[in-house]
């Protein structure tokens, strides 16, 4: 007997069934099985075998088998958790309705602490001394702010911490533990964040510390924006105006709605006008100036003057929100070109090493800025493969490595709390502590990337791309390894 509240019913495969062939308009065929017939007909047969609700053998057929340990059980626990994001209590349920095996939320909770334990070790015994360029941000997971530090090459997470506050001194503290360890960057990556900013220069005076673009073009976007949504707020009232100067069965004065709409079609033109303005001065910041192909660092400087200037003359008309954003790109230039230095210098030492004129090292970069698939882009290749012969392949590469390892933003702290917050807001109650943190910073830094757009990175896990060594699985290290191979 079939059940009749199957999602999709098909007919029973011993009934006859009459189908129209989509390729001959009046033949119809019979088929027994559901196998044969012609073009739609496989098709329609096919998709019948695919959702029918029968038990066949092949579904019951026994795949592989695992030999169920205390051991396998732990894994699958912190498989959950870890990797699926389960909950404790889905620990718990999935447990008791998938395997039938019982396990309580303490014993859950128990296996978690162990694993922590192991991970805040491990954490304490790498080697940092690989890594040259240093990602400092500081997250909030609620209202408690959490420290946070990655390699900018691989991603490797060196600094997790929660704390009561983010000053100075703080920062500092975590510095030293981490310069102890073997950290000595060539310079850092952070925001315009005072703490963090005031700790490093405590704990590693040597040490720049560069602006990071992300967060200023973000500002920049909302200034924009907000200009953009009072615009269309005065366009809308304009056209509500003039339609109710349209309207023939209005009981006003004319000269009055008149004299309101002049003056709210002068205020639509200047803030439209104020709108675009600033729109134009976020483009050319993001496009010219903070773009990693881009002039040498003192034209940047000029563009940049010259963006501050604009903003200047334009904030009487805004001064909470223009003078703020001019203020933070004013404070901020310094640091946020910064990076414009070191790419200078990886450019020089290029032009050096090929033997070419600066000027068409410096072309090469701006090459970057077109898409392959243009056709100016082309053209430009073909001109300086005529003005550098050969040498314009090893150029070109060396150019490329050396945008591709320059990075402007902290962005991969931002990518980090995104992770992060889905993983500790099903386990509030563990949000400050330590070994809790710690083997989330142990989860992140040996878990392998199945994928990534870095293709140096597939396979590997941020820790074997910063040292170059490969390691165990990470529930290996943790002490619940080996993996249990499947039994055929």
């Amino acid at each position: 007997m079939r059940d009749n509240m199957a999602p999709f019913s098909t007919p029973h495969r011993h009934e006859s069934i009459r189908l129209r062939c989509p390729h001959k308009s009046g033949y119809q065929r019979t088929q027994d099985d559901g196998r044969s017939g012609f073009g739609g007909c496989r098709t329609r047969a096919a998709l019948d075998d695919l959702f029918s609700t029968e038990q066949t053998d092949d579904q019951n057929k026994v795949l592989f088998s695992l030999s169920v340990t205390k051991r396998w059980l732990e894994q699958a626990t912190l498989g959950l958790t870890m990797i699926a994001h389960a909950s404790m209590r889905g620990v718990v349920e999935f447990m008791r309705d998938v395997l039938g095996v019982s396990i309580s939320l303490g014993t859950v909770h128990n296996i978690h602490q162990r694993a922590a334990q192991r991970a805040v070790v491990i954490n304490d015994s790498v080697d940092l001394s690989a890594i040259r360029v240093g990602l400092h941000d500081e997250l909030f997971q609620g209202s408690q702010p959490v420290l946070a530090g990655i390699d900018a090459a691989s991603t490797y997470c060196y600094l997790l911490a929660a704390e009561d506050h983010r000053d100075g001194d703080t920062w500092a503290v975590h510095l030293l533990d981490l310069q102890a360890r073997g950290l000595n960057p060539d310079y850092t990556i952070a925001d315009a964040g005072t703490g963090l900013r005031a700790g490093q220069k405590l704990a590693w005076p040597g040490i720049p510390c560069h602006g990071d673009v992300f967060h200023i073009h973000q500002q920049f976007e909302t200034l924009v924006n907000i200009w953009a949504r009072i615009a269309s707020g005065v366009r809308s009232l304009r056209e509500a105006l003039e339609a109710r100067l349209a309207n023939p069965r209005r009981r006003c004065q004319d000269h009055l709605l008149v004299a309101e709409l002049v003056a709210l079609r002068q205020l639509e033109a200047r803030s439209s006008q104020r709108a675009d303005d600033l729109r134009t001065l976020a483009q050319w910041l993001e496009r010219d100036i903070l773009s990693l192909a881009g002039p040498e660092r003192a034209a940047r400087q000029e563009l940049f003057d010259f963006i501050v200037d604009e903003l200047h003359q334009r904030e009487p008309e805004d001064p909470s929100r223009i003078g703020t954003m001019r203020v933070a790109l004013q404070n901020q230039r310094d640091v946020l070109l910064a990076f414009a230095r070191v790419l200078d210098d990886k450019l020089a030492a290029i032009a050096r090493a090929a033997a070419v004129p600066d000027f068409l090292v410096r072309a090469t970069c701006l090459l970057h800025r077109k898409p392959d698939t243009s056709g100016t882009f082309w053209q430009g290749w073909n001109r300086l493969h005529a003005a550098m012969g050969r040498k314009f392949y090893g150029v070109w590469s060396a150019v490329s490595q050396a945008m591709q390892s320059t990075p402007r933003s902290s962005s991969l702290v931002e990518n980090l709390n995104s992770r992060l917050r889905n993983c500790l807001t099903l386990r509030r109650h563990l949000n400050g502590s330590r070994a809790w943190l710690g083997l989330q910073q142990f989860f992140f830094n040996h878990r392998r990337f199945m994928r990534s757009r870095c293709s140096e990175r597939i396979g590997k896990s941020p820790r074997e791309a910063m040292t170059g060594e490969e390691h165990p699985h990470w529930l290996t290290l943790l002490g619940l390894g080996p993996l249990q191979p499947r039994q055929s």
